[in-house]
């Protein structure tokens, strides 16, 4: 007999198998899936709505920007030909209705001047303007916007800011009829032509196409609509006064300003349609394009024509310009647009398109994300599906079936359990039906031999003397104990198997055994001892103490029949904490065996032991290590199958090792101390 642990040591084998790493778990897989999923989805998504939503993120912020030239452009005219701001609300209001936006204007030390908030307390402005309407330092970038981008970039006096040079309504008047005059000579001639009215209030002809030449050979004087008015003739007198001043201050000489505020010499080609004569000139700060013609001023000595000389003159009549129009235009201030809430960057509106686009890029992505859960799932449940096939199939009462068991993951270990757990069952449906015949068997010898003797006693073959009454008497004890032996493993098996725990004294228990089976022991030529030092502490146990002797017993019955003649058969017994005084022989090896808390009980033999692939076996029900032994050789079969059921009714465990050919120990270890609870 050998240690019939080993089928539950393969249980912890089996139980205690290492945890699958992340890559190959199902549960990495399922987060691999979901992963590659959501990123696949998230970047499909941020792709088609980039993709949707940056053209009308563009188209919104061009109109926004467009809108915003136009109320600066606006604002501008209004500040070139006002010289205070005053009544601009109006202008501020309507210019708000037609944007949608919020627009405001403070001075420049943030003196709200106009706002078109509708709220009872307006939001606060952002602490940075939109823009500063200044007509004499014009914003180039948002004026060429305003324009539709005829103005240059150099052009920072708006054109539209004349001060003086504004022809009154007489003169205007007068110039026009001039004008319409040589527009209709012009037409006459064949030479199509329009009266173009400038901020001055100045007409001039503009020829259709822009080919001033083809005037040239009719009769059609132009040259009188550039004659300076008498108003325009004293401003640009006082214009060239301010410029030759700012040259003097710099040590140069004076300058003779044309009638377009250009210098120099004008050429001798006067173009129709123009302010003034068309000549190569360094312009960059050019008058407006209807400034009135200017005759040209004497000068005694022309001053030599350099690029220094230019640079100086040009920054002294941009310098002179802005000091004689500061009168006449109003003062910069701030400009700031922005939404009604008080945001200064407007948000937008999808369009319906977009939004379809987008709706149905959100339709494929989900459509791809349900088609890779579907196929992940699909193979993931796949598996599944084989192992609730194998168990209705096993419900139904059909011979089990293993499972394909298609990895090391969850599932696959699934596969491989529910494999273990189908061969388990048929070994246990082998066994019952083995049980039935063995308990059968175990039942008829005795009950055949009993009536045997009777039928025999009936028929006066048999006296029923002394000896006959020993034999059925004996008969009869044999069928009790089997049929016990079946009760106790019933109630076992049940949870009704009642324990009395008290103290017990283990040296004790040891001895009583030993006296009960001294008699067999000798009988068969056997050693049996008791390896428990008389003296010292005996280890703290609490059982059952008739159960505890009928499991030693077992083992000590089982131990002596398979024990040949001149062997020994040794009961010990140690606790964890003192393993040395409880040893006996041998058994210094064996301390570190016992776990804190427990008492083990040992019964060793030095029989011919148990081969390694019966081990397992050893507490089976009616399992026996020879096949041809029968009771009255072998046993019945179940008393290694009691032996377990009672241990662990009292919380503990049995093990068996053996080495064949040297003996087995059979060790049976109780928690030591409090009191076992009853099953």
């Amino acid at each position: 007999m050998r240690g019939g642990g080993a089928g539950v040591e393969a249980a912890k084998v089996r139980g205690g198998r290492a945890r699958l790493p992340l890559r190959r778990s199902l549960l990495g897989r399922l987060l691999a899936v979901s992963a590659l999923v959501a990123a696949c989805s998230v970047a499909a998504t941020a792709w088609i709505a980039v993709q949707t939503t940056s053209g009308a993120i563009k188209q919104e912020q061009g109109q926004n920007l467009t809108a915003d030239a136009r109320i600066y452009d606006t604002l501008l005219e209004y500040a070139a030909r006002n010289p205070t701001w005053d009544g601009v609300g109006a202008t501020v209001r309507e210019l708000a209705r037609e944007s949608g936006r919020r627009v405001a204007l403070t001075t420049q030390s943030r003196q709200p001047l106009a706002d078109s908030a509708t709220a009872a307390t307006a939001p606060a402005l952002p602490p940075q303007a939109s823009a500063v309407v200044d007509p004499l330092s014009v914003d180039t970038v948002l004026a060429a916007r305003g324009t539709d981008g005829q103005r240059t970039a150099a052009d920072r006096i708006d054109p539209r800011a004349v001060g003086p040079f504004r022809l009154s309504t007489a003169d205007s008047t007068a110039l026009r009829r001039t004008a319409d005059a040589k527009v209709a000579c012009l037409n006459r001639a064949g030479i199509a032509s329009d009266v173009v009215v400038g901020a001055s209030g100045r007409p001039r002809v503009q020829i259709v196409g822009n080919d001033p030449e083809r005037a040239l050979g009719t009769r059609c004087d132009l040259a009188a609509l550039d004659t300076p008015t008498r108003s325009e003739q004293k401003a640009l007198d006082a214009l060239t006064a301010l410029a030759d001043a700012c040259l003097k201050r710099q040590g140069r000489e004076g300058v003779r300003l044309n009638n377009d505020l250009s210098w120099g010499d004008p050429a001798a080609v006067e173009v129709p349609g123009e302010a003034g004569p068309l000549s190569p000139r360094p312009v960059p700060e050019p008058a407006p394009r209807d400034a009135p013609a200017a005759e040209p001023a004497p000068s005694a000595v022309p001053q030599e024509r350099t690029g220094e000389n230019d640079r100086a003159i040009a920054s002294c009549v941009g310098t002179a310009r802005s000091e004689q129009l500061s009168s006449y235009v109003a003062s910069p201030a701030l400009l700031f647009i922005g939404d009604e809430g008080g945001a200064t960057l407007p948000g937008f509106d999808l369009s319906p398109a977009n939004t379809a686009k987008i709706a149905g890029a959100a339709a494929l992505v989900l459509a791809l994300t349900v088609g890779a859960s579907v196929f992940a799932g699909t193979r993931l449940v796949r598996p599944l599906h084989a192992l609730t096939g194998a168990a209705q199939r096993m419900r139904d009462g059909e011979q089990p079936a293993s499972v394909p068991v298609s990895g090391d993951d969850e599932v696959g270990r699934l596969a491989a359990a529910f494999n273990d757990m189908s061969a388990h069952r048929a070994r246990l449906e082998e066994q019952r039906k083995a049980m039935v015949s063995d308990v059968a068997h175990e039942l008829r010898t005795p009950l055949s031999n009993i009536r045997g003797w009777l039928e025999a006693a009936q028929d006066g073959l048999a006296d029923p003397d002394p000896a006959f009454v020993s034999s059925l008497l004996e008969e009869a004890v044999q069928l009790q104990h089997i049929i016990d032996d079946l009760q106790d493993l019933a109630a076992a098996d049940a949870g009704v198997l009642r324990l009395h725990p008290e103290p017990v004294g283990v040296r004790e228990l040891l001895s009583q055994v030993a006296a009960a089976h001294q008699a067999r022991a000798e009988n068969a030529g056997v050693a049996l001892t008791v390896a428990v030092a008389a003296t010292g502490p005996e280890p703290a146990l609490r059982a059952d103490p008739v159960r505890l002797r009928q499991a030693v017993g077992n083992l000590v019955s089982n131990a002596v029949r398979h024990t040949p003649e001149g062997g020994r058969v040794t009961l010990s017994a140690y606790a964890s904490d003192a393993s040395d005084a409880y040893a006996g022989e041998g058994e210094g090896d064996d301390g570190g065996k016992a776990c804190d808390g427990t008492v083990v009980i040992e019964v060793r033999d030095t029989g011919s032991g148990i081969p390694a692939e019966d081990l397992p076996h050893v507490f089976d029900r009616f399992w026996r290590a020879e096949k041809s032994r029968s009771r009255r050789t072998g046993g019945s079969g179940l008393g290694l199958a009691i032996v377990r059921k009672l241990v662990e009714a009292h919380g503990g465990t049995v093990e068996a090792t053996s080495t064949e050919g040297e003996g087995s120990t059979f060790a049976l270890r109780l928690p030591a101390g409090p009191e076992p609870s009853d099953p």
